[in-house]
């Protein structure tokens, strides 16, 4: 047989131990998280809605720049599989307030316990990436998201999830995320979380005329990445304050331990198939020449 074997038996093991391993939900595992998860605190208070952070945003990842658009009262603008973050404006009790939305880096994502081949993946840093070289192309990362953040580029000819990654390549490097640097009125904030928790607690005992008590992703689908200080109430600014605290994978942790373990492996039995097909065939149009 001329096909990688490796590879295909390579990709078995990783999902039959994803099955196997129900209570890591796609995380990092724990010799890497002695590396205290990163995050980014947005200060609703001190957003001007200049979308700087939507312009560097798109430069930094090579996508089309954003329309310069100022968000409209009543106009929701999502993020896509060109645009990774957007900034809606909303009228509420205490005037009007922007607020950004973009992937919120979930403490333990839904995408990557639904992902079988670990594509998307919990970085040990915080920050949830997506790995191309990884995907089969199943799209359960976009079902499962309780934030409806990954966006699947349908007509391009070599389709990718789109999300932002909280500019992962350059956290690596010792920098901070672009929207971060870029942000002229202080609202983007970058640390580990446990440092943004701090500050934001402190924020609002300094002045708490200026902020709902409320730290929005403290707690939320098991805690986020990406942190939330308003001045007006979150239900007036967009958010589901329905959303449980508890992670979402906790939801479903019972159910893969009920299902055959047939119908978990077979996505990844197929990309087995078609990645030994792929390559035979290669192979074999090599040595035809």
């Amino acid at each position: 047989m001329s096909f990688n074997r490796r590879n295909f038996f390579k990709t078995m093991c990783v999902a039959g131990a994803t099955l196997a391993v129900g209570n890591s939900f796609g995380a990092a595992n724990s010799e890497e998280q002695t590396v205290e998860f990163q995050g980014v605190l947005y200060d609703a208070t001190r957003c001007i809605g200049c979308l700087a952070c939507e312009r560097v945003c798109a430069k930094a990842h090579s996508l089309p720049e954003p329309k310069k658009v100022k968000p409209e009262v009543g106009v929701i603008r999502k993020t896509s599989e060109n645009q990774r973050t957007a900034i809606n404006n909303y009228n509420t009790s205490k005037g009007e307030v922007f607020v950004k939305n973009q992937c919120m880096h979930c403490n333990e994502p839904a995408c990557a316990a639904a992902c079988l081949t670990m594509a998307m993946y919990k970085t040990k840093e915080g920050p949830v990436v997506w790995r191309g070289d990884k995907c089969m192309g199943c799209r359960y990362c976009m079902v499962s998201c309780p934030f409806d953040v990954p966006k699947f580029e349908y007509y391009s000819a070599n389709p990718k999830i789109e999300k932002c990654d909280m500019c992962y390549d350059r956290i690596k490097e010792g920098k901070i995320p672009a929207c971060a640097e870029a942000c002229p009125g202080d609202a983007l904030t970058f640390g580990t979380r446990r440092e943004l928790i701090e500050e934001a607690r402190k924020r609002i005992f300094e002045n708490p005329k200026d902020y709902e008590n409320q730290i929005w992703g403290e707690e939320v689908a098991g805690g986020t990445g990406w942190l939330y200080l308003s001045p007006a109430p979150f239900k007036e600014v967009g958010f589901n304050t329905k959303m449980q605290n508890s992670s979402y994978p906790e939801l479903s942790k019972g159910f893969l331990y009920t299902v055959p373990s047939v119908f978990v492996l077979v996505p990844p039995l197929l990309l087995g198939i078609h990645e030994a097909t792929k390559r035979n065939k290669n192979t074999n149009s090599e040595e035809n020449e």
